[in-house]
């Protein structure tokens, strides 16, 4: 298990350089300086050693497990993604962390936080029919395991091209969870942090750390299905330019409201179940 420790270091390394590079790109298109881009590494360590608490209104288990859940729940789906196990399983993992998102509002008592909880629901709506992507996933290649889909890559190609569409929804799926993205309705300014409102210190370290593997895990998913299978500098790469593409969008599209987020994402949603529908009826 010493290479998956490693793996794991690297990917808490990796989530926490990105996001820095993330928040960089967008402060120079925005015509900001911006923080460093080791500002995440600083604000890890800051949260490290703050005061702790849990407010008088938290339900305190609750408050505490929710990051241990967090953490956990993506340290499996890197297990997942290394071993070459069931997509059904990260798309299974993404759903638990909807239902993270919703505890973690929910634990604080905080009225900000329940705001965000709240908001964690409607956008689940949106996310749900992502198992449209799946199936279609598998009448291309015949399995859903990520390890006989990066063999299919190898024999036929990358999937990019003849599940294009499904690219564009992942695509979505990967941009709403990275800071400062227009879907991001869950932490918008107007509700404070929304469901991390309430979580600072030791647990607001935990979340960030929790969030990077989050990071790390979607990229390399999007890269794994529909690039296939890479070495890791050139994983590291072309997870990079994916996330460039996104800080770009970030940058230059203004946040959307609550309806407006879950309309566009409900959009893209019904065009890959007709994309999938039709595509079967033709198979």
């Amino acid at each position: 298990m010493i290479w998956f420790l490693l793996y794991l270091l690297l990917a808490v390394f990796i989530g926490l350089l990105y996001h820095g590079i993330h928040r960089k790109v967008i402060a120079r298109i925005q015509t900001r300086p911006g923080p460093p881009i080791w500002q995440e590494f600083l604000h890890l360590l800051k949260f490290s050693f703050k005061q702790t608490w849990i407010p008088k209104t938290a339900s305190q288990l609750m408050f505490v497990a929710i990051i241990v859940v967090v953490i956990a729940i993506w340290v499996g789906g890197l297990y997942v993604l290394l071993t070459g196990g069931s997509l059904m399983i990260l798309f299974a993992i993404f759903l638990l962390h909807k239902i993270t998102e919703h505890g973690l509002g929910l634990s604080s008592g905080s009225p900000y936080g329940k705001f965000g909880a709240i908001r964690s629901v409607i956008s689940a709506a949106s996310e749900i029919p992502l198992f449209a992507t799946v199936g279609a996933i598998y009448m291309i290649t015949g399995s859903l395991m990520i390890s006989d889909i990066t063999a299919y890559e190898a024999a036929n190609g990358p999937l990019i091209i003849p599940a294009f569409p499904m690219a564009i929804a992942m695509y979505v799926i990967v941009l709403s969870k990275l800071p400062y993205n227009p879907f991001g309705i869950i932490e918008a300014k107007e509700i404070v942090s929304g469901n991390k409102t309430e979580h600072f210190g030791v647990w607001r370290a935990g979340l960030e750390t929790g969030f990077s593997i989050k990071t790390f895990v979607l990229l390399a998913t999007f890269v794994t299905i529909f690039i296939g299978a890479l070495p890791l500098w050139l994983m590291l790469i072309a997870m990079l330019v994916l996330m460039l593409t996104m800080s770009f969008i970030c940058a230059l599209t203004p946040m959307l409201s609550p309806y407006d987020a879950v309309t566009i994402q409900a959009l893209i949603i019904a065009f890959v179940v007709i994309y999938v529908v039709i595509t079967g009826v033709i198979l």
